[in-house]
């Protein structure tokens, strides 16, 4: 008997082989042969581990924090492996008590050895032997290592460089590989994600290129000819076929032993069916399951190419990094920006059971700041020009197309962006919309947008090592790469800005952004209070109701459901007058004609409030009337016009209606509440007397 951390073990068998480890015990005797694996089914979503706060505890269930979980594994017995990036560095296995130990790692660093004294750099794809031993994708350090079951690191190929050699152990070089996978002949399979290519470690040490070239790319064939772009996992079928998570075609992959390459599902040239494919899990009969980037999806993709929503359609995950099977045949998930695990299996008919907690929780810590701004002087003062939740239109004369996910901050054309704090890369695809007006760059869980990443406004490129400027074969500028794992510091050049002539940061993973005023910035104040233009009711038809009597404007009982509609803007201090932005929440109360608010209505009903975005593609219609819009957006003039019937706040929407039947004929004032994040109110125009009759 031998002790692992805290647990006994017996030295003569691997962890994963005591039987009474099983955390999801087989449906079927192992005699048998395994059943079909069911298609198009809707996951129940439990939480294994994380409350959806970043931090370093281990435990069981929420007691346990992580920084960036992202590779997971299970071996046949039922222990679950989980690599903890981000700050953490290390490697955790769940078993028999049903908790979270660490296994190896726990710093930021390069070093073998047993247990703690070992270090990884931002551990990724995780794969188990037939033997127990764990090999990780430590993609910091550009090296594949092992770890035995009882804890002990080396490194089987990779010296810490960056590069791209073929070789013996540590002459190879990778760069930022992020996937693994394991025959049984002992054959480790690596998705070389920025070098593009997928390479084979023999038992023997020597390493070589299966297949993919020497730059981004999309292509079938054989070997050398095919092209991947961003390759972030792998996995092998039954076959000995390698499945390939393509990021950056939107495609899954297979490559043969003999180094053949197929697009299975997706790619650019079709429509788009997987939207940043990132991680993969396999069945035994050629079901593959597909955690996407864009969408926070989990999907399944049948044999026949069909793909379909397993979870995360709903409600998303933040971004679902790494997936694997159960014995039982369910699925295991680390959603790295949730700092979350979770268990997806088979909903059982006829049971109700509350689906678990997803995303990264609404009080999770704020970067630290320390009140810069993105531009120089970072403590000085620069003029806002856009908040959360203010309406955005698509250039193409839709004026309610989307909500303003973040905080904007005006500056010059070509002016330096800044890191307003510490952060380390978790995004395999960190940069994105190269020359566009979009063009961006993700820091841990900051965005920093409407920049030319990496460069400087002559293009050049501020810090090679860091940005990777990639090139096509005509020589021009294909692509800007920032590996997963890079560490900036407060004060950073991370690009100039764009013809935008700002600064958009938002703070948060999509879906799950929070109002980035909440960071707080140096001599930024707020002390004029919302303006109220305009209150009306719309009935179902979209039409204002303009009758009045005797200065009231008339409802009618029998007119069915109304909207109430408040047009408000605000200012905050030292901007422009002409500037308005949108407001942070707003919500309305019910009084008597003497003033006193009718029962249910003692506080105002705060149905809007941009304190975390909605996911919904439609939240911009719920939260808005007609004719809302922006001037840069199209429209002739900056009008927000908020529906107050409505409810959109805490990440939730729903369309609803005021009822005037609920109320008995009489006069009422309808009386508004306009408030910005500093908590300043209009107290102007903010009644509508009504009669309603």
């Amino acid at each position: 008997m031998e002790r692992r951390h805290g647990v006994m073990v017996v030295a003569a068998l691997t962890v994963g082989a005591l039987a009474a480890s099983y955390l999801w015990a087989p449906r079927t005797p192992p005699a048998q042969a395994p059943a079909a694996t069911p298609l198009g089914w809707r996951a129940q979503v439990d939480l294994l581990a994380g409350d959806g706060v970043e931090g370093d505890s281990v435990g069981s269930g929420a007691q346990s924090r992580f920084s960036d979980p992202w590779g997971v594994a299970m071996d046949a017995g039922g222990t679950l492996y989980v690599a903890d990036a981000g700050d953490n560095n290390r490697i955790l296995y769940r078993w028999l008590d049903g908790a979270f130990h660490v296994l190896a790692g726990g710093r930021e660093g390069f070093a073998d050895g047993r247990g703690k004294a070992a270090a990884f750099n931002t551990p990724s794809g995780l794969a188990l032997d037939r033997h127990g031993n764990l090999y990780v994708a430590d993609t910091g350090n550009h090296a594949i290592r092992r770890i035995t079951p009882l804890g002990e690191v080396s490194t089987l190929a990779g010296d810490g460089t960056p590069g791209f050699a073929d070789g013996i152990g540590r002459q190879a070089r990778f760069d930022g590989p992020m996937g693994v996978a394991v025959d049984a002949q002992g054959r480790v399979y690596v998705a070389d994600t920025w070098n593009d290519r997928i390479r084979v470690i023999e038992p023997d040490g020597r390493v070589w290129t299966l297949a993919g070239g020497d730059r981004p790319g999309w292509a079938d064939g054989q070997g050398g000819a095919a092209r991947f772009d961003t390759p972030t996992d792998l996995k092998l079928d039954a076959d000995g076929t390698l499945w390939v998570a393509d990021l950056r075609n939107d495609a899954l992959r297979t490559v043969t032993r003999a180094g053949r390459v197929t697009t299975r599902a997706g790619g650019p040239g079709s429509a788009r069916v997987l939207w940043g494919p990132m991680t993969l899990a396999l069945t035994h009969d050629g079901v593959a399951y597909v955690g996407e980037r864009i969408t926070g999806r989990v999907v399944q993709v049948s044999p026949t190419g069909h793909v379909v929503a397993v979870a995360g359609d709903a409600q998303r995950f933040a971004r679902p990094a790494g997936l694997a099977l159960a014995p039982d045949g369910s699925l295991l998930l680390g959603d790295a920006d949730a700092y979350r695990v979770h268990h997806l299996r088979l909903q059982v008919a006829g049971t109700a059971t509350a689906e678990a907690q997803v995303g990264p929780a609404i009080d999770n810590p704020l970067p630290r700041n320390e009140g810069r701004w993105p531009l120089a002087p970072q403590l000085g003062w620069h003029e806002v020009v856009g908040t959360l939740g203010e309406v955005r239109g698509n250039f193409s004369g839709e004026s309610r197309h989307h909500l303003h996910g973040g905080f904007d901050i005006r500056g010059d054309v070509g002016q330096t962006v800044l890191a307003i704090a510490a952060a380390k890369v978790g995004s395999p695809a960190a940069a994105w919309s190269l020359g566009g007006q979009a063009e961006g760059l993700s820091l841990d869980t900051l965005d920093y947008i409407h920049m030319k990443v990496g460069r400087d406004a002559a293009g050049r490129a501020l810090d090679p090592a860091r940005f990777q400027l990639v090139y096509d074969e005509a020589g021009q500028l294909e692509r800007v790469r920032v590996r997963r794992g890079t560490r900036f510091r407060p004060g950073d050049a991370l690009g100039s800005i764009n013809s935008q002539a700002h600064v958009h940061l938002a703070v948060g993973p999509s879906g799950y952004e929070r109002n980035a005023v909440r960071l707080g910035f140096a001599n930024y104040a707020d002390h004029v209070p919302p303006r109220i233009d305009d209150i009306a009711l719309l009935d179902a038809q979209g039409r204002r109701l303009r009758e009045s009597r005797d200065g009231r404007l008339r409802v009618p009982r029998d007119g069915g459901g109304l909207q109430l509609v408040v047009e408000a803007w605000d200012q905050v201090d030292g901007n422009l007058p002409r500037r308005r932005l949108g407001l942070y929440a707003l919500g309305y109360q019910i009084l008597d004609a003497g003033g006193r608010a009718l029962p249910g209505h003692e506080q105002p009903r705060m149905n809007i409030e941009f304190n975390r975005m909605p996911p919904q593609a439609d939240a911009a219609k719920v939260a808005y009337a007609e004719d809302s819009g922006i001037t840069v957006h199209g429209s002739a003039v900056t009008r927000f016009r908020y529906v107050l019937t409505n409810t959109v706040r805490d990440g939730r929407l729903a369309s609803e209606a005021w009822q005037p039947a609920d109320l008995p004929p009489g006069e009422y004032v309808i009386r508004i509440t306009a408030r910005d994040y500093s908590g300043n109110e209009a107290v102007e125009r903010r009644d509508l007397r009504i009669v309603v009759s």
